[in-house]
């Protein structure tokens, strides 16, 4: 027997991160009784990204064009590029950070065990752009996780081959936390990775 519409829309709410039965039973809901405009334009918005939203050719971030507006400003610092694993990654250091150069998205990171080696994150795009020479300084912005510092050291490696300086993210004590509430591999991390303290 074939499921009712309704049926079918709470099952294709769940492909959302986080969005259990219930939750996407309750905007379901929601949709059909509350905001029909607004699931009509929904439903349109989503069919028009799934169809013109690709990546960029350079960096791999998400772009309706062929190269995104990051990669194709000529006010970016062509010597940096940062490193990130997702397009939320990215985002993040654009509105927390002044940072001015490029970014290479990977699309997510090293994990042998899941099948997600070194092409399907596209390091050999990387490696292509690292051997053009424009690149001075690869700015390491993994995830402090287990796939994520090891996907860290074969990005340093990459680097230092082509004759780029890797650097990596400072990991540690959060602005404005107290130590006895930091976790012990933070805490461990952070004193083992200590700098000397300018004037």
């Amino acid at each position: 027997m074939t499921a009712s519409l309704l049926e079918q829309l709470i099952d294709a709410l769940r492909v959302l991160p986080g969005v259990g039965h219930k939750s996407a039973q309750r905007m379901a809901y929601h949709l059909l009784e509350r905001q029909r405009d607004g699931g009509r334009r929904l439903a349109a918005t989503l069919e028009a990204a799934m169809e013109r939203v690709g990546h960029c050719r350079r960096c791999r971030d998400f772009s309706e064009a062929e190269v995104c507006a990051i990669c194709a400003s000529p006010a970016r610092d062509i010597h940096l590029l940062c490193v990130v694993e997702t397009p939320a990654d990215r985002l993040a250091i654009e509105q927390a950070t002044g940072y001015r150069g490029l970014y290479f998205v990977l699309q997510g990171r090293l994990s042998p065990l899941d099948g997600i080696g070194p092409a399907e994150l596209g390091l050999d795009l990387l490696a292509q752009r690292l051997q053009e020479g424009e690149v001075r300084e690869l700015i390491v912005a993994t995830n402090p996780t287990v796939e994520g510092e090891a996907t860290a050291h074969y990005l340093a490696q990459l680097a230092r081959a082509r004759g780029v300086r890797p650097s990596r993210l400072a990991h540690g004590v959060p602005l404005g936390g107290e130590l006895e509430y930091v976790d012990r591999g933070t805490l461990s991390h952070a004193f083992g990775s200590r700098s000397e303290m300018q004037e």
